[in-house]
């Protein structure tokens, strides 16, 4: 997941640079950074546990037992 195409997390960092480190603006503009990468993190994290689980490998027969054959 490239999330360098996002607008939402282009914005924030663009804002974070633009702060100066130990004012107000700039702390807000970290907070901000980092609330849209933990967004991005969660939307990922949920992507990945949606995708079906594979299924396991044959226990009898020839095919399938050390490869797993499913396409």
């Amino acid at each position: 997941m490239n999330i360098a195409n996002s607008t939402g997390v282009s914005a924030a960092v663009t804002s974070a640079s633009n702060g100066t480190p130990g004012t107000v603006q700039g702390a807000a503009s970290t907070l901000v950074l980092r609330k849209a990468l933990d967004i991005q993190a969660s939307g990922a994290v949920a992507l990945l546990n949606a995708l079906p689980q594979q299924p396991a490998l044959a226990t009898q027969g020839n095919i399938g037992r050390n490869v797993n054959a499913f396409a």
